[in-house]
């Protein structure tokens, strides 16, 4: 049974909960090559959603079937119980905030927010309260009078999602909304994206293609490749429960290698690995035959580096140091094993001197719990 309170904070886990946005089985082609195939897709109320995946994955494409600019070849598109399929673009209760953020350049910071409020014919008064509302929101209480060109990155960022937000939509869609700006900045901004979006309790659904802003701005991740929606979960299960080694390997840093499974019990799987040379057990049954091919994908973060071999039954290799990456919070260690395969191993810098930080050369132990990766099958 799903306690209440879990289910008003994750509506996606409670079976009677209604989807605010669906895609239907939805496709489209151009010029009869597919650019999303068969999408299934439910977004609750208040979600802030991201689509996550390369270029040409087609997640840009399931945005702007959503929006209104682009209609399905095949399925359908649903807002709020209503099939929007059809509808033009100005006639869903959607607006879109550009990776360009198109400003208007010869208009001040209040009129470019303002912009749609007058085409909708809303009073003076009105305009005003709305408009200085959304500037005390954005933290531009100040810069009304300004021009775009006299903003920083940051501040026509907030800008324009100011003036996505004027007309108070019931879905905001935000494509690359933070592509423009460097590390620090956009750091700062996707943490006040959250704070804005949870003060509004707007829909927001975020397209992007860096892992790291999914992960930091969801509440669930749709991963998208070739056109298809390969998993849709809360960041925490993408990042440790992958579905494939495509989401594993998309999804943050990996080692992969395959492996035949030798024995397979109610406690235990152990498999060999012939790509690592060594015997991979895994406490846990998992159902699967003897003589199955299956993946054993584990995170950098999850292995341990040792001089001295680890007294264990199973998930240990040795190799050489090959090469040291200091990251300031971390360090990443490539080590290759004795047949050849490199592996990659993370430790945090919780110490200002590191036992292993000058370990080129060195020939070390590389341990790990059966537990702390995933086997995958495909």
């Amino acid at each position: 049974m799903v306690s209440t309170s879990l289910v008003a904070t994750k509506p996606w886990q409670d079976p009677d909960a209604v989807p605010f946005i669906e895609f239907r089985d939805v496709s489209k082609s151009f010029d009869g090559v597919p650019a999303v195939r068969n999408v299934n897709l439910e977004i609750y109320r208040k979600e802030l959603f991201c689509l996550l995946g390369g270029s040409g994955s087609g997640k840009t494409t399931l945005l702007r079937m959503l929006a209104g600019f682009e209609r399905p070849t095949e399925g359908s598109v649903w807002i709020d119980g209503v099939d929007v399929t059809a509808l033009p673009a100005y006639e869903r209760p959607v607006n879109m905030m550009f990776q360009s953020y198109a400003l208007f350049p010869h208009m001040t910071v209040f009129d470019n927010i303002a912009y749609g409020l007058r085409r909708d014919g809303m009073p003076k008064a009105e305009i005003q309260e709305r408009v200085e509302e959304l500037l005390h929101l954005v933290r531009l209480q100040t810069f009304g009078n300004r021009k775009p060109h006299q903003l920083s990155g940051g501040q026509r960022q907030r800008v324009a999602l100011a003036r996505a937000l004027a007309k108070r939509p019931k879905v905001l869609l935000l494509d690359e909304p933070l592509g423009a700006l460097d590390k620090n900045l956009r750091e700062d901004t996707q943490l006040e994206l959250i704070k804005i979006q949870e003060s509004l309790g707007v829909t927001f659904i975020v397209v992007t293609h860096d892992q790291e802003e999914a992960m930091t701005l969801a509440t669930r991740i749709g991963v998208m490749n070739e056109g298809a929606l390969v998993q849709t979960d809360e960041p925490h299960t993408l990042y440790e429960y992958p579905n494939s080694r495509f989401v594993a390997d998309f999804i943050g840093d990996i080692n992969l290698f395959d492996g035949v499974v030798t024995e397979s019990t109610d406690a235990l799987v152990r498999f060999a690995s012939s790509e690592i040379d060594a015997e991979i057990v895994i406490p846990l049954g998992l159902g699967t035959p003897v003589n199955q091919s299956l993946w054993y994908a584990i995170r950098p973060e999850k292995m341990r580096l040792s001089r001295e071999p680890v007294n264990q039954d199973g998930n240990q290799v040795a190799g050489v140091v090959h090469e040291i990456a200091y990251l300031g919070d971390f360090s990443v260690y490539w080590v290759d094993l004795d047949n050849g395969f490199r592996l990659r191993v993370s430790r945090p810098n919780i110490s200002r001197v590191d036992a292993f930080g000058e370990a080129w050369g060195e020939r070390v132990y590389v341990s790990w719990d059966g537990e702390a990766g995933v086997v995958l099958a495909r």
